[in-house]
């Protein structure tokens, strides 16, 4: 019997056929019905779930999963956890990955070819099976590569190139002589090319700076919902291949983002910055303008960086330092209040000892506290 879950008719598969596609070793009732996958605070009764470490192997035991997926190497533990059936892989996620596929398969939209609701300049060059859905607008010489998909509302002006099986989300706005890679994903909203944040203002009134280079994208880039990249003033703002980026995320005009770099939400880059290959920013950070930034490095959630980072360095706080240094400072920190109590107590014995002896203590920095 077919099971409707979120909104999607599935079949259920018994747990022998579910280790048979995920190559698992199975312990338990090869028969048990399966209905659906899902994670372990939303699992229900007759789904499957995960546990990649045994410290959730407890959470596992308390929820209402009927089955559950674990590594390889932790079957021994599991068993003498817990009775639940599960099946035993080598890459848990992945496996996860297969099944949750399985019960939730992406939904393929039906949409074919340009559509007559599409406005589509003569001038541009579209390549084979493009898909350019209702809505959207290809400007002047623009090219668009084979397989490309352009969703409801985007709009891309002249002069811009997207390369093969790249994929533009609704709304999606790329400015004049863009030029995006193959295999990127543009999601909902972001937008490319916008002029950057640069302003004459020595006769006192802010007049707009040049703004005449644009943004490349290289190949397999994701840029999130809602982000914007500036377009260089003279040259081109570039993002290296294979670079990831969240949702709501600025990048200022002339930065130069390197390879493999994964860019979380909110953070902001002010312009004219540097980064090496596979660079991690984690949410909310902030990097002044002309700042250059390392292959490897890491920075943490809020950092605040105002100066270069070499390579192979991780940097917290604001502003961005060191890690082990930071936590040195927060330890500190976090002893303030201690060190205040000890030094007022030796003030007030200096004070007592002053007055048997006559002699004036020295004025306490808390005087005026």
């Amino acid at each position: 019997m077919a099971l409707k879950t979120k909104g999607i008719t599935v079949k259920p598969l018994k747990l022998q056929e579910i280790a048979t596609i995920v190559d698992g070793k199975l312990g338990g009732d090869p028969e048990l019905v399966i209905q659906d996958a899902d994670i372990i605070r939303d699992a229900q009764v007759g789904f499957i779930t995960f546990a990649e470490k045994k410290d959730y192997f407890s959470k596992v035991r308390d929820s209402e999963a009927s089955a559950v997926l674990i590594p390889v190497p932790l079957v021994d533990e599991f068993q003498s956890d817990s009775a639940l059936p599960y099946i035993a892989v080598e890459n848990v996620v992945a496996a996860f990955t297969k099944i949750v596929s399985l019960f939730r398969p992406p939904l393929v939209s039906h949409h074919t070819g340009v559509s007559d609701a599409a406005h589509v300049d003569s001038s541009a060059t579209i390549g084979k099976d493009v898909v350019i859905e209702a809505g959207a607008i290809i400007g002047p010489n623009v090219s668009i590569g084979d397989r490309c998909k352009i969703r409801s509302g985007a709009n891309v002006m002249s002069g811009t190139q997207i390369g093969a099986d790249t994929e533009l989300y609704p709304n999606v706005v790329l400015y004049e002589n863009t030029k995006v890679g193959e295999r990127c994903r543009l999601h909902a909203n972001c937008v490319i090319g916008c002029y950057g944040f640069g302003y004459e203002s020595s006769t006192g009134t802010h007049y707009l700076s040049t703004q005449l280079g644009n943004v490349v994208i290289e190949d397999e880039v994701d840029i999130g919902a809602g982000s914007s990249i500036d377009r260089a003033t003279f040259g081109s703002t570039t993002i290296g291949e294979g670079t990831k980026i969240d949702n709501q995320v600025q990048i200022g005009h002339n930065c130069r983002i390197g390879k493999r770099n994964l860019i979380c939400a909110l953070v902001g880059i002010a312009g004219s910055c540097t980064t090496g290959d596979n660079v991690v920013m984690a949410g909310q950070v902030g990097i002044g303008d002309h700042i250059n930034i390392g292959h490897r490095v890491i920075l943490g959630a809020k950092a605040g960086v105002m100066a270069d980072i070499p390579d192979d360095q991780v940097f917290v706080g604001i502003p961005a330092t060191p890690a082990k240094q930071q936590m040195t400072i927060i330890a500190a920190t976090h002893r303030l209040p201690e060190m205040r109590k000890r030094l007022s107590r030796l003030e007030r014995q200096m004070q007592k000892d002053a007055d048997k002896g006559g002699e004036e203590p020295p004025k306490s920095v808390y005087d005026a506290a």
